[in-house]
């Protein structure tokens, strides 16, 4: 029985849940969102009796606090990317220095609640305060997260700092937060994360904080892997288990059809947004062209979700898009709680692919 029990903010379809189930961790999920909340229900019910529990409760964050889930000693939480992404509207980015001002204004007590939902005319880039907030919450009453795991786009790597700064002042050991490649960790895409982890510091916890070891090698376009210490990044072909295919991308083109990229199966897919359909797949057979997209089901894979994971409701690319990585979360999980890793040191989680 694990000593651990999580309580997951912004949980999505279940990415990090995923993994904390495969790691044998219980996790209950707040997710406002009814048609993540559907899917994650429905994997729910898939679950063999006696495995480790996964919950969904669909709310706001905002409308609850630690004393809704007593049992919870660690956070975690992927707060909602959009309005720092590069395809979003850009508004965390343009309000960076209100949002780092206002986690100041936190660490000496105020509620910013009311500020943050104002941030920019975008009330989700507020949000990014919102396990901040939890943390202080519990530290105020008294039983600090033994440890807190906070994942977002690279653009808010600024804020998870300015975070380590007032946790370390609280009495954390906290990893200098990072960007992590996700293919270093056999995820078959390109990604990155900026990840935040903290562990509380006290006799009976005195480990310190740590980010995941890569596993896998960084993928370079045109370099072969080649570094006999890690394996060999993950590609497309293997995670669907067909290959002979082109991925033509519909990112970063500027309306311009030959600057868009272009990745066989033998390397790892671009990175997996809710705009995934709009890349081609392009194969060719006895002479003739054939021309497809990735279903939610290869989707699914790149982002090593389970083959059958159960996606309900009509924004599933969305969902998916928007989750983290299940095996990249196990990485992350496994070094943040110091969980056993099998005998040959390897993250794995437990459903066939990965």
């Amino acid at each position: 029985m694990s000593r651990y029990e999580i309580v997951d903010l912004f949980a999505g379809p279940g990415g990090l849940d995923v993994a904390a189930h495969c790691l044998g961790i219980p996790v209950t999920g707040i997710e406002w969102d009814a048609d993540a909340c559907a899917t994650r229900r429905a994997f729910e019910e898939d679950l063999k009796p006696g495995s480790p529990d996964m919950r969904t409760e669909q709310g706001d964050v905002r409308d609850f606090d630690p004393d809704d889930f007593p049992n919870a000693n660690v956070l975690t939480g992927g707060p909602p990317c959009q309005s720092f992404t590069v395809a979003g509207t850009g508004a965390g980015r343009q309000a960076l220095d209100e949002v780092l001002g206002l986690i100041d204004a936190m660490a000496m007590g105020k509620d910013v609640r009311s500020d943050a939902a104002l941030i920019n005319g975008d009330e989700r880039t507020g949000l990014v305060l919102e396990p901040l907030r939890w943390a202080l919450t519990a530290l105020d009453r008294g039983r600090p997260y033994e440890a807190i795991v906070l994942e977002q786009v690279p653009a808010v790597l600024p804020v998870w700092k300015r975070m380590a700064e007032v946790l370390r002042d609280r009495g954390y050991s906290v990893a200098d937060p990072g960007v992590l490649h996700t293919e270093e960790y056999g995820v078959p895409q390109t990604r990155r994360r900026a990840i935040l982890v903290a562990r509380y510091r006290s006799p009976d916890n005195p480990v310190s904080a740590r980010l995941p070891e890569p596993t896998h090698q960084r993928y370079r376009k045109g370099v072969a892997p080649g570094v006999a210490s890690l394996a060999p990044w993950v590609s497309m072909g293997q995670a669907l288990n067909r290959g002979n295919f082109t991925v033509i991308s519909n990112y970063g083109t500027g309306g311009d059809p030959k600057a868009r990229g272009r990745r066989t199966d033998k390397e790892p897919a671009f990175t997996v947004t809710g705009k995934i359909s709009r890349n081609r797949v392009v194969s060719v057979k006895n002479g003739v062209v054939h021309e497809g997209r990735f279903s939610n089901e290869e989707a699914g894979l790149l982002q090593t979700f389970p083959r059958l994971y159960p996606w309900q409701g009509n924004a599933i690319a969305q969902q998916i898009g928007n989750a983290i990585p299940p095996l990249l979360a196990a990485h992350i999980l496994t070094a943040a709680l110091d969980v056993p890793r099998r005998a040959d040191g390897k993250v794995v989680l437990g459903y066939d692919g990965f």
